[in-house]
């Protein structure tokens, strides 16, 4: 948000640097981001004097130029080379000298230099009106009063505005700071605590009168609950044209185009009070003005040429033949203000801010009015801004007041009651405050003290306090006024040392998280939000299960993730669009999910590689990555873990072109595969994506039991190899499980270390070069011992798989 200084001494008339001001700010909530230079011409026309053109004469040189001598106030005057046509001797006229800097339309600043001109000298420039930034005129120099002495600064001339500008970061509950007049109010309370005592002055409407009552529109409110206050009165004979310079260059300096002076004027008062304001051409008002619903579908054009669909929560203003504007989000096309407008319904009001904030967001529109609708407003001040902008209106636009102010306020929005307790106000905020003390600060931010006791103070919160309903709000209040620098603390540290299991959720987490970052793995953090339509992509994520924000922030941040895949995805899109395509991703993340007994939340741990394995090198050939490696880091995290008596199975999971599933018992431990390329082709992605899925909440509760500690075994092991000749529909995993199977005591390990596949191999056949590890650990195998194994083994392969040796 941001403020001028200069209109916010118009509230408080202090003389505190800019600096003294945003520090106190700062202190008082409204935290000052940065404090930006204004000047409504840039430059502030430094260095540009009055001259008086003495003699001109033509260029020798030149049928378009003049050498003029012009006298500046200096002791020798000034040759400058002028192209205007309309230079003249005796003028007085705009002069840049060297040195001077000037801005084009972009902002450019470029500096006035000495030069030559068909040879002849220049020490200067004569501007024209958009030289100086003064207007937009090129058609020749701009010329002054006869009366001005040479020399005079042409500043002093203009009404040229400086003005320092504040940058708010407001915070979103701060809803009565967003306005001048509000920022003022809190400014008044934190000088107030200094010791300095400042009048907060509101612009006077004691002269608003009707002229005369020859316009009346009539009002209906059908939805009193959306519209709680609503006022208007119609203005006529007024002329649409630009707005003066000081409105202008008020509108200009917190970043807002000026556009007309009625457009300009409910800008001007919706940044000065907060309330914002529509003006309506009563010439394309049809009847009366009705608030209210229209059914869903209906269509409407807004300000901006685009045609909405309606939704049958959406609050309207309409005429008798149909909708004019949405209430507090944006005006309709057909009934805005135009050149040719001559009356207006000017139009104030209170709205309901969750209903404004979920029509703002589902039409994806954020306008100033709606930031402050859904918000919260003051409703006391409903018909006092439209008194305000009437008298501007008049003032600046020329017209009349034609008919009575119209005010449906049917049941008056209370202020808030709250008890203080002095106990509590010590207790929260670790320092007992004087009583006095707390009762001037609440007086100074508008809270009135209905009774007192010797345990606290009986409170009345005004209405447009949305954000201070509860006692701790009143101490919050009370500290931020007083100032957090003002408490003092303990030089003594406490510290507690809570010895926590190894098996802690955030230790495992650590644990697996060095892992994966020395095997070259990148952490990410996706958000939680994202969009509904993720779980077409998948039969196992329903719809019906999407867990739904009551007040999205957009429409692809409407809904909880019923996955982490998709967000991770959009990370490796967002990547590879950025040349960075070869990517290791893991991520620790929830996902959340709506069932018909009430809602829950699962913790995963995601893993996605994608790209070559290795960065391109001359000894390094590129390789991609596969299927394989990524079940070695799974292996490897499991491992890690110390988790055992694992099963292969079929992945349930449809997201997957090719993958499998890693069980313990009966439940999924790990789904991973080759994510389908459908998927893929939803975030732009050509290149393959291997994704597994961990099922955090199942290790957790797997690896709570006592480490078991094997001592390293004193007898050798002995490998042993076959070459298996079987079925192409044989799987390691079915080798690999029989071996098992077959000899459970001594049998230690089994690897596949080749594959083979092609010439001089039976058809539907391949071969399988596998290594048997065997170890006794309490004696020495015999060569008895290990061929009687191995042949057991064999056995088994030819009985079972139908192998045979190569």
């Amino acid at each position: 948000m941001k403020i001028s200084y200069n209109w916010l001494k118009q509230f408080v008339k202090i003389d505190n640097t800019s600096e003294e001001t945003a520090a106190l700010l700062t202190d008082l909530g409204l935290e000052v981001e940065v404090v930006e230079k204004y000047q409504s011409v840039k430059g502030g026309l430094e260095g540009v004097v009055v001259g008086h053109v003495l003699t001109c004469v033509k260029h020798p040189d030149a049928d378009r130029l003049n050498i003029t001598t012009v006298d500046i106030g200096q002791a020798n005057p000034l040759q400058i080379v002028c192209g205007a046509a309309n230079v003249a001797a005796g003028q007085k006229v705009a002069v840049a000298a060297i040195g001077t800097a000037l801005y084009d339309k972009e902002g450019t600043e470029f500096t006035i230099k000495k030069g030559k001109i068909r040879g002849q000298e220049s020490h200067g420039m004569i501007c024209a009106e958009d030289e100086l930034g003064l207007g937009t005129a090129h058609d020749g120099i701009m010329v002054l009063d006869a009366e001005l002495k040479p020399g005079t600064p042409v500043s002093g001339i203009f009404e040229i505005e400086n003005d320092e500008v504040f940058e708010i970061g407001l915070t979103p509950n701060r809803a009565d700071a967003m306005s001048h007049y509000g920022t003022a109010r809190d400014l008044r309370a934190g000088l107030l605590q200094k010791g300095t005592h400042f009048e907060l002055i509101t612009p006077s409407v004691s002269n608003f009168r009707v002229d005369m009552r020859t316009n009346k529109i009539d009002v209906s409110v059908e939805e009193p609950t959306l519209a709680p206050r609503y006022c208007g009165v119609t203005i006529s004979g007024i002329t649409i044209e630009d707005s003066p310079n000081w409105l202008q260059n008020r509108l200009k300096a917190i970043g807002i185009t000026p556009k007309n002076n009625i457009v300009d004027i409910t800008n001007y008062v919706l940044h000065e009070l907060g309330q914002p304001l529509h003006a309506f051409d009563t010439t394309k008002i049809n009847g009366k003005i009705s608030v209210k619903k229209l059914p869903s579908g209906t269509k409407f054009i807004t300000l901006d040429d685009v045609e909405r669909t309606l939704n049958e929560e959406d609050l309207m203003i309409c005429d008798d033949k149909g909708p004019l504007c949405i209430a507090g989000v944006f005006g309709g096309k057909k009934s805005g203000v135009t050149e040719s407008t001559t009356s207006i319904f000017l139009e104030s009001a209170y709205f309901n801010p969750v209903s404004i904030r979920k029509t703002a967001k589902r039409h994806q529109l954020s306008t100033d009015a709606s930031f402050r609708f859904e918000r919260g407003i003051d409703p006391t001040i409903t018909e006092y801004a439209l008194k305000r902008a009437a008298l501007l209106i008049k003032e600046i636009a020329g017209g009349e007041i034609t008919s009575d102010i119209v005010d449906i306020y049917p049941k008056k929005i209370e202020d808030f009651s709250v008890f203080l307790n002095f106990k509590n106000v010590s207790k929260i905020i670790g320092q007992e405050i004087p009583k006095d003390t707390i009762k001037k600060i609440l007086v100074s931010l508008d809270i009135k003290v209905n009774s007192i006791s010797e345990t606290g103070l009986g409170l009345t919160i005004p209405a447009y306090r949305v954000d201070v309903q509860r006692e701790v709000d009143v101490i919050e209040e009370i500290l931020r006024v007083y100032g957090y620098n003002n408490i003092s603390f303990s030089n003594k540290l406490n510290a507690t040392v809570l010895n926590s299991p190894r098996t802690e959720d955030y230790k495992v987490q650590n644990s697996i998280a060095v892992q994966l970052n020395s095997q070259g793995f990148h952490e990410m953090m996706n958000n939680s939000l994202t969009t509904a339509n993720y779980a077409k992509l998948s039969s196992l994520l329903k719809e019906e299960h999407n867990v739904t924000m009551l007040n999205p922030l957009s429409v692809d941040l409407a809904t909880m993730r019923q996955s982490l895949l998709f967000s991770g995805l959009e990370a490796i899109s967002y990547n590879i669009n950025r040349k960075n395509s070869d990517l290791k991703l893991f991520e620790y993340g929830k996902t959340y999910h709506k069932y018909l007994n009430g809602y829950e939340e699962h913790k995963h741990l995601s893993l996605f590689i994608t790209g070559d394995r290795n960065k391109e090198s001359w000894s390094n050939p590129s390789k991609s990555t596969d299927f394989f490696l990524l079940k070695g880091y799974v292996s490897g995290v499991l491992s890690r873990l110390g988790i055992q008596k694992l099963t292969n199975n079929p992945t349930e999971v449809d997201i997957f072109s090719e993958g499998t599933a890693i069980y313990y018992g009966h439940e999924a431990l790990v789904d991973m595969g080759v994510v389908k390329k459908s998927i893929l082709k939803t975030f732009g992605i050509k290149q393959d994506v291997y994704y597994a899925d961990f099922n955090w909440d199942l290790i957790l509760k797997i690896i709570t039991g006592k480490i078991k500690y094997t001592e390293i075994p004193k007898y050798p092991e002995v490998r042993r190899d076959l070459a298996l000749l079987i079925d192409q529909n044989v799987t390691y995993d079915s080798i690999y499980a029989l071996a098992k199977q077959t000899e459970k005591s001594l049998l230690k390990d089994v690897n596949l270390f080749d594959v083979y596949q092609g010439a001089n191999l039976p058809e539907g056949k391949k071969s399988y070069a596998l290594s048997f590890t065997i170890q006794d650990n309490a004696k020495t195998l015999t060569d008895a011992q290990i061929d009687k194994i191995m042949a057991k083994l064999q056995k088994s392969f030819e009985t079972e798989l139908g192998a045979n040796l190569r």
